[in-house]
């Protein structure tokens, strides 16, 4: 019986690592569903969701603990994803880094009850004034119940208050 996984690995970055790490899952058997994986400060990290025969995880972990630097963790997933009421919209913040931006726009959306399904963001130098640039993107799961306008008038005045812009947009 196949056993639906989600894997956490985080080690530093070096060429083959995810090579290494599908040829593990296949070698046991397994079935790569989905993933995010990408490179931060040096270190390579990701999240995956995997299905595995049973009897293979502890030999699958076994496997994996043996990539050099890596260090993973197996937590036993949910074969059905459940059905979320409400609707998806995108958020996307830009401006001038500072301290405390995503704490204080995450703090708003959960005060609204919104989850945030996804959230990414870096910062990187204005092309014109070389400034630091803070950008963000995010998807959110809005629960039925969402006061909408109330939602996006606070992140507006949140906007304001950090000189950051903050935009809604249907996902596509």
């Amino acid at each position: 019986m196949q056993i639906p996984l989600v894997m956490t690995i985080i080690g530093p970055d070096r060429t083959g690592l995810v090579e290494s790490v599908a040829r593990c899952v296949a070698g046991h058997g397994g079935n790569w569903l989905e993933s995010r994986l990408c490179r931060l400060g040096g270190e390579f990290a990701g999240i995956l969701r995997i299905e595995i025969p049973g009897q293979n995880k502890s030999s699958l972990l076994a496997a994996l603990q043996q990539i050099p630097g890596l260090t993973i963790t197996l937590h036993a997933g949910e074969s059905k994803i459940p059905a979320v009421g409400g609707r998806q919209t995108k958020l996307e913040i830009v401006g001038h880094d500072r301290p405390g931006i995503v704490r204080e726009i995450s703090a708003a959306l959960a005060r609204g009850g919104v989850n945030v399904e996804e959230f990414s963001s870096e910062v990187s130098s204005a092309p014109m004034s070389g400034e630091t640039l803070f950008k963000a993107e995010a998807r959110l799961q809005l629960p039925e119940r969402c006061d909408v306008a109330a939602l996006k008038k606070d992140l507006e005045k949140i906007a304001a208050d950090l000189l950051v812009d903050v935009s809604f947009k249907d996902p596509s």
